[in-house]
């Protein structure tokens, strides 16, 4: 499998349970790494992969207009969002707030999945 990655994101989100984390948006950092087709390399067509930049600015804007309590719920949502709009087979995403306790630079969480890892929704019959 062939993977792209994105580096120190910066994106503006909505993250947080405290009063002060709900009053404004704070600045994240993510760092992505996501699976993509072989295909792309072999044939070299943006249409064979996934493009990267449409993927930074959906992430931007679903991080600019919703709000998450925990930044593990906004980390699954960013997963999904891979998997689900953009078909990656597997995503690994390093998430963090930066700044927000005093002499801690950042606090976040690392999550990593596959499709076979994803929760299955029960089968109604």
């Amino acid at each position: 499998m062939d993977f792209i990655f994105v580096e120190e994101l910066r994106v503006q989100a909505w993250v947080g349970i405290y009063p002060r984390e709900k009053a404004v948006p704070q600045m994240l950092e993510l760092n992505l790494t996501f699976g993509v087709p072989e295909a792309a390399a072999q044939r070299d067509n943006i249409d064979d992969t996934i493009d990267y930049a449409v993927v930074v600015e959906r992430i931007r804007k679903e991080l600019r207009e919703r709000h998450f309590n925990l930044i593990e719920t906004l980390g699954e949502f960013v997963v999904n969002l891979l998997f689900d709009e953009f078909g990656a087979p597997w995503v690994k995403i390093r998430l963090a707030k930066i700044g927000v306790m005093k002499d801690v630079r950042r606090v976040g969480v690392f999550i990593q999945r596959g499709r076979e890892n994803r929760p299955v929704a029960d089968d109604p019959h």
